[in-house]
């Protein structure tokens, strides 16, 4: 306790030396670095923020407690304009070379191409077209970015992707092998593929499972059911006081915190923007119990003498009916999305593609079982979007890969002809003989009679599909992921044209 007197004056300057202290601190003297060290530490300093994409701002740099501690460890103040002049134009200049040189390396490559599918933003129109370059080993290049305002037209579209690969390709562009991109399947995607016979362009899956919500809520009536349901109920509750105050005692005492329901303007609905719409479903349910208990409370009786419009959204919350169309609906939407996602992380290769498709089917038939919904409609809903994203490259690949073979009653490993349809076993054949020169054409066709007859031998088949289980996600993974068709004479025999098998869908 200070009393006030003489003595007090040193205790209070030292209470102020310390407060200065506390707002600008001074670190004592550290170690001292030779040139060539301090030098080193800015350069990964500098690949740090590079690769950090923005995460890190340069305004980070000039931060005093940042700059306190690069003197603690002996560096010298560094401004952000030393990070965006000539040290990032030889940084450019570095990843590019080594890009370009990886890219030389490969023996072919696919083009990536993502942001054409515009996302409805009623604030900003301009979208940003990414373009990669996809090797054979997996890995995936930067190449160039597009800004784009609005809905571009196709033919803008085929110019870009045919000046990339040109720009990558100069006067070989058999080096790629074909083009995934988030549009333009049937116009500029085809357009190139005609003009170039050994191309395989595909659509993008992700954006195709995520096209599948927008198929939903545009054509299945138990959608717009829910969301206008959800809004009524949102909008009563949220402003509503009485509601909302007896609302927010129950959230209280059931989850410990409180929060108004998300709620949307009809027109994100109609403009068959599901996202919002999904988080609206998600807070009504995860607010169940608190607004059942509304509805014991007296406010909400006295309400409901006056007010026709919360007697219904009473009868609506009492009803075990709306509880089970709105788990469905929000079922439905998080298997599509989980699968979305998935595809996302994983980048399955083409020859999944079936495989992810079949496996949507039958989700969707326990779905249908469970909520006791009629399959039909949304049969056709899949077919439909199933028909927009297929290609031929689909079957071929899944019956070329030896991922799937299947073992016969004699031993043999031969591919899956029998889970294709009559159709898709025409389209291996069309899309195989496209691929080679006309003189090949008989050739590559009896090597197929014999890969479907004889298959792979066995012990080579078993490498190829041995699994183990992943200690990270569970997930059984291949083994050999490396070993693939690069020991199927089939493919050797035609300069490995055939090898874009291994690419993304």
């Amino acid at each position: 306790m200070l009393s006030g007197g003489k003595d007090d004056l040193g205790a209070l300057a030292m209470l102020e030396d310390s407060v200065k202290k506390l707002k600008s601190p001074k670190t004592s003297p550290g170690i001292v670095l030779h040139k060539t060290q301090v030098d080193s530490a800015i350069d990964f300093l500098a690949d740090w923020v590079y690769e950090s994409c923005g995460s890190v701002s340069f305004s980070s740099l000039e931060h005093p407690k940042f700059r306190a501690f690069l003197t603690q460890v002996g560096l010298p103040p560094v401004f952000p304009r030393e990070f965006v002049g000539s040290r990032l134009d030889a940084k450019f200049e570095e990843v590019k070379s080594e890009s370009e040189a990886r890219i030389r390396d490969a023996m072919f490559f696919q083009i990536g191409s993502d942001g054409w599918k515009k996302t409805k933003d009623y604030e900003n129109d301009q979208s940003l077209v990414n373009l990669t370059v996809n090797l054979p080993n997996g890995t995936s290049l930067y190449r160039k970015a597009v800004f784009v305002n609005g809905s571009v037209p196709s033919n803008y579209a085929e110019d870009v992707l045919w000046e990339t690969i040109s720009g990558i390709c100069g006067n070989l562009p058999q080096n790629c092998v074909g083009i995934v991109a988030d549009k333009f399947k049937s116009k500029a995607l085809r357009n190139l593929e005609i003009q170039n016979h050994w191309m395989v362009n595909l659509s993008c899956q992700y954006q195709g499972f995520n096209s599948l919500i927008k198929d939903f809520t545009k054509e299945l009536p138990l959608f717009r059911t829910m969301t206008e349901s959800c809004i009524k109920l949102a909008n009563f509750v949220n402003y509503t006081s009485p509601i909302r105050n007896s609302f927010h005692k129950y959230q209280l005492q059931e989850y410990g915190h409180t929060w108004l329901l998300r709620v949307i303007p009809m027109r994100e609905f109609e403009d068959f923007n599901f996202e919002p719409v999904y988080a609206m479903i998600e807070d009504t349910l995860s607010s169940v119990r608190a607004l059942q208990l509304v509805l014991l409370d007296e406010s909400f009786k006295m309400v409901c003498m006056e007010d026709r419009n919360a007697r219904e959204v009473g009868d609506m919350i009492r009803a075990v009916g709306f509880w089970n169309d709105l788990e469905a609906v929000h079922s439905l939407v998080k298997l599509v999305k989980d699968m979305a996602k998935e595809i996302e992380s994983e980048k399955p290769l083409v020859g999944q593609c079936l495989l992810l498709w079949n496996e949507l089917r039958t989700k969707v038939k326990d779905w249908c079982s469970k909520f006791n919904i009629a399959e039909g409609a949304i049969e056709k809903l899949i077919e439909r979007r199933f028909r927009k994203n297929y290609h031929p490259a689909w079957a071929a690949a899944y019956i070329l890969d030896p991922l799937y073979l299947i073992r016969d009653t004699s031993g043999k490993y031969l591919p899956p002809f029998k889970h294709l349809t009559p159709e898709q076993e025409k389209d291996v054949d069309r899309l195989i003989t496209r691929l080679v020169s006309r003189d090949e054409a008989h050739i590559v066709l009896m090597e197929l009679m014999k890969w479907r007859t004889e298959g792979l031998d066995p012990v080579y088949a078993q490498a190829v599909q041995m699994k183990e289980r992943d200690p990270i996600t569970g997930k059984m993974r291949i083994v050999n992921p490396q070993i693939g068709l690069c020991g199927n004479g089939f493919v050797l025999m035609d300069t490995t044209r055939l090898h874009w098998i291994k690419f993304r869908s």
